[in-house]
């Protein structure tokens, strides 16, 4: 069995990080896709076994020829993303094109290049994209993130619906405020947190174990019948 995170810096290098790790202990072969080689050399420090692929998933032709031979991938979990915060009225176009380019267009690429290997094997397979609780709530400032999360979602089960007939599942964990590194910085400021949180009923952001776990259990054989779900993993955020 062999894994690949999609994962970047630019946003969610800690739940990538920490799903490749979770995976190769439980004894899955791992492939580790980031677009910075210090952050692959940190990882294989901590777990050497893991075949680090330093690339840039924004560029598709580079990625085509990444990925087209790194050996078959039974699950896949597309963790690459791109935040750039403007207000509504700011946003550019580079801005816009690079959020999608990241966000949807490279979690399509990738997983087209991942399904058409699990087709052709016949293989049983399950992805996993890491969405946002910012697909179905709007968020100050968040207006082309908030769109490439709601494309997102809905490439989620687009995809569930038309790779399930080959046994192949796809979902999404949509998480809350995660206290990644990024995340502590970002929501440090007591007013700003303290608004946020006073929406989430359990009273907490969420920890990096919190997502990895729920990214587990749906590439994992007890989410058997689990399809085109986007769970939250928000703590009833969007119970609200």
């Amino acid at each position: 069995m062999m894994m690949c995170a999609a994962g970047d810096v630019r946003s969610r290098r800690w739940i990538g990080r920490a799903t490749a790790l979770a995976l190769a202990r439980c004894g899955a072969e791992v492939t580790a896709v980031t677009r910075t080689q210090a952050d692959l050399d940190t990882l294989m420090q901590e777990f050497a076994s893991i075949t680090p692929v330093c690339l840039d998933l924004a560029d598709w032709g580079a990625t085509e020829a990444a990925l087209q031979d790194i050996g078959p991938i039974d699950l896949l979990v597309n963790n690459a993303a791109f935040a750039s915060l403007q207000p509504f009225l700011e946003v550019t176009p580079d801005q816009f094109d690079q959020s999608f380019n990241v966000n949807v267009k490279a979690v399509l690429h990738v997983s087209q290049i991942v399904a058409r290997g699990m087709k052709a094997r016949g293989s049983r397979g399950s992805i996993v994209n890491v969405s946002s609780q910012a697909s179905q709530c709007a968020i100050r400032d968040h207006a082309v993130y908030c769109a490439t999360k709601g494309a997102l979602d809905m490439l989620t089960k687009g995809m569930a619906l038309e790779l399930g007939p080959h046994q192949i599942r796809v979902n999404s964990v949509n998480p809350t405020v995660v206290m990644t590194e990024r995340g502590r910085l970002a929501w440090s400021q007591p007013e700003k947190a303290k608004t946020m949180m006073a929406r989430i009923p359990l009273g907490r952001f969420a920890e990096v174990e919190d997502i990895v776990n729920s990214i587990l259990f749906l590439l994992s054989d007890k989410s058997n019948m689990t399809n085109g779900v986007t769970l939250p993993v928000d703590g009833g955020f969007l119970a609200c």
